[in-house]
């Protein structure tokens, strides 16, 4: 467990913790009396330490939300098939789904507001995870994401769902804007001007930031019905 401050918020503790029925790795930032909970799932070829959702998880943690990162997979399920596990977004949903019941565990009784934040390949299986468990997840933020991965899911997603995209991540942005037509709840898409893929520039990084938050701030406040 290890103290971390920031000029935002009070301190917020971070926490090595083994999620689930599969003992997945994870680090949980937990600020003091959270107020929901984002689960990161990461895309192809990367992992809890992925810089980019770190920051996003540490600043959401920051402003109250307790924020979850762990390895969808196991070191040996990575690299086995070819790594086919690592691009089989049903399967990867499903850690998504288990993760969301390790949480209804640990804060007692299925109380706390979750949230899912999706990066590439991973904003596909958390919008599977949402349609599966239906009004369970509040919301859904996908960055730089690939939502035409879930495939017949995409139409069952009832969570308020963001689709941030780089402006000049020009293929993502069209197939992001093809899923928002598909999404039946309420929707947006957001474009970062001038960014790529990874959100690499200088302030791109920060404009997804502030982006999630906001939507998390707003429909993650009210518990699941």
């Amino acid at each position: 467990m290890q103290p971390e401050t920031s000029a935002l918020a009070l301190p917020i503790e971070r926490q090595d913790v083994v999620v689930g029925s599969r003992n997945l790795p994870g680090t949980l930032y937990l600020p003091e009396n959270p107020f929901s909970l984002v689960i990161f799932a990461h895309g192809s070829g990367s992992s809890r330490f992925s810089p980019r959702n770190r920051q996003v998880a540490e600043t959401l943690a920051r402003y109250g939300m307790a924020t979850l990162l762990f390895d969808l997979l196991h070191r040996q399920e990575e690299e086995a098939q070819g790594r086919a596990k690592v691009f089989d977004i049903g399967f990867l949903a499903e850690r998504l789904i288990d993760a969301v019941a390790w949480a209804d565990h640990r804060w007692a009784g299925g109380k706390m507001p979750i949230g899912l934040f999706g990066a590439s390949t991973g904003a596909a299986a958390a919008l599977v995870a949402a349609a599966h468990l239906s009004k369970r997840v509040g919301a859904v933020v996908s960055r730089g994401g690939r939502p035409d991965l879930a495939g017949a899911a995409l139409d069952d997603v009832l969570a308020p769902t963001l689709l941030i995209v780089g402006g000049a991540d020009l293929e993502t942005l069209k197939l992001n804007r093809a899923a928002e037509l598909r999404l039946k709840g309420i929707t947006a898409l957001k474009i970062v001007p001038g960014a790529t893929h990874l959100f690499s520039e200088p302030g791109a990084m920060d404009e997804v930031v502030m982006l999630a938050q906001n939507w998390f701030e707003r429909y993650l406040t009210e518990f699941p019905d």
